[in-house]
């Protein structure tokens, strides 16, 4: 049985070493061959807002930009659909394979056989 983990990132700017633990976790898990579905949920929506990911600048540590990319091109990235609405934004005001999707379909990944849900 194949392994995923799912990765809920609930912070923005406002924790960044939180928000690039996320992130970090979600790029090594890809790298590992790990099949990843990161969520951005509350303030971390704005990661999925091109140009928002490079405003997360933490000393030492991956530029989250690179880290969401590996996360997209590998994984699934997913705004909460409420997070989403309460921000006003849409599928087109977000990085190219990003998805809007509901609580339901968090809780199947997370539910699902052989996942792993961490949140952040």
């Amino acid at each position: 049985m194949e392994r995923s983990l799912v990765v809920k990132l609930t912070c923005g700017l406002d924790a960044p070493e939180r928000a690039n633990q996320a992130l970090t976790v979600g790029a090594t898990a890809i790298a590992a061959g790990a099949q990843v579905s990161l969520w951005l949920t509350g303030d971390a929506s704005w990661f999925a807002v091109p140009g928002r990911a490079e405003t997360l600048d933490l000393p030492y540590a991956a530029p989250a930009p690179d880290l969401l990319a590996s996360i997209l091109e590998g994984g699934r990235v997913t705004v909460c659909s409420q997070c989403a609405a309460r921000r006003e934004l849409t599928t087109d005001d977000l990085l190219p394979g990003v998805e809007i999707r509901g609580a339901a379909a968090f809780v199947e990944e997370s539910l699902a056989p052989g996942a792993q849900a961490l949140v952040y």
